[in-house]
Parts: C-alpha cells; sequence; structure tokens
C-alpha cells in the first residue's frame, strides 16, 4: 500500500490531565516556548454524533516538530475520554499530518477504511479528522493547512528557534 497520508508527520499529540504540570515537565527537557488557549469550547462529530467538549491546548516546537497538549476540561465522552479511560493517566496519542488538500487527504484516507472518530472545523476556518489506524499511534489526525494555521504553526517554530528561555509560557485568546 503506498503512503495515503499527506506529508510528513508535522505535529505529535499528548493527551495530558494537568496542562500545566505537563508544560513543566516539558521546559525542563528544554521545549518551549508554550503558546496556550484555555477553556476553548470544541464542536466535533465524534464516533457520527455531535458532540460538544471544552479543552486547553499548548502548543511548542522542538526544531521542525510542533508538540501539542490536550486537557479536556469536563467529562464528556470523547476520544479524550476513551484514552484516559485506557491510561488513567495520559501520554502520546496522535500523530498530525497538515494537508494543503484537505478534501483530497480525506478522500484518500476514506479508502483505508480507518475509522473516523473525530472531527470539526467546518466553517470555522481550519478543518481537522482523527482517524484510528491499525498501527503506529492511538489516532492519526489530519489537519487543513490554511494561511492562518501556517502562519501560527511558522510564528510558533521560530519562536522555539530563538527562545533563549525566558517568558516560558504565552497565553493567547481571551
Amino acid at each position: 500500500m503506498s503512503n495515503v497520508l499527506p506529508g510528513k508527520v508535522r505535529q505529535i499529540g499528548y493527551v495530558v490531565t494537568d496542562l500545566d504540570d505537563t508544560i513543566a515537565s516539558w521546559l525542563t527537557m528544554g521545549v518551549g516556548p508554550w503558546f496556550v488557549i484555555r477553556n476553548l469550547p470544541q464542536r466535533v462529530t465524534y464516533r457520527g454524533a455531535p458532540c460538544e467538549v471544552k479543552l486547553s491546548l499548548a502548543l511548542a516546537n522542538s526544531g521542525d516538530l510542533q508538540i501539542e497538549l490536550i486537557q479536556q476540561l469536563d467529562d464528556t465522552p470523547s476520544v479524550f475520554t476513551e484514552f484516559l479511560g485506557g491510561s488513567g493517566t495520559g501520554g502520546f496519542h496522535q500523530l498530525a499530518y497538515w494537508a494543503d488538500d484537505f478534501d483530497s487527504a480525506m478522500a484518500n484516507l476514506a479508502e483505508t477504511g480507518w475509522p473516523l472518530v473525530w472531527s470539526g472545523g467546518e466553517g470555522e476556518g481550519v478543518r481537522f479528522a482523527y482517524f484510528e489506524p491499525p498501527t503506529g499511534a492511538a489516532i492519526i489526525e489530519i489537519m487543513e493547512l490554511t494561511e492562518s494555521s501556517a502562519g501560527m504553526a511558522a510564528y510558533v517554530r521560530a519562536q522555539a528557534a530563538d527562545w533563549d528561555g525566558s517568558d516560558p509560557v504565552r497565553e493567547l485568546g481571551g
């Protein structure tokens, strides 16, 4: 089978139970600065049904690889609560690919037969979809690469490249 995924892994995602403690751990490994969005409502489709959760997210880079930390702030059943139910403590959850042509990437993945378990972003600027692959990670994420998402990724990467250790946590939004 040829590669059905769009390009390289661009991001690794971790589901965490305490965002701030997890950021502190990554900072001790020299990864930062972290860009944090708190109390983000997310409306998605979860296993075919509408779902709304509240999340806090953090992004940082180590070289070209972006790291995302995800903490769900409520108990709504989701891909994140499923994962925590199995691990209890969180951990590595997903490999993310960024697609210039999201529709084409989705068509390629539809042919794999991998279950589509989480999707959203329609009409909100950046579409995303989570699939359950047979191996490699609990989840494969496909994120639409738009001018906005590409700009944010470039900004986070540039901030990490020149980071001197100061201002390690930078709050975004709200």
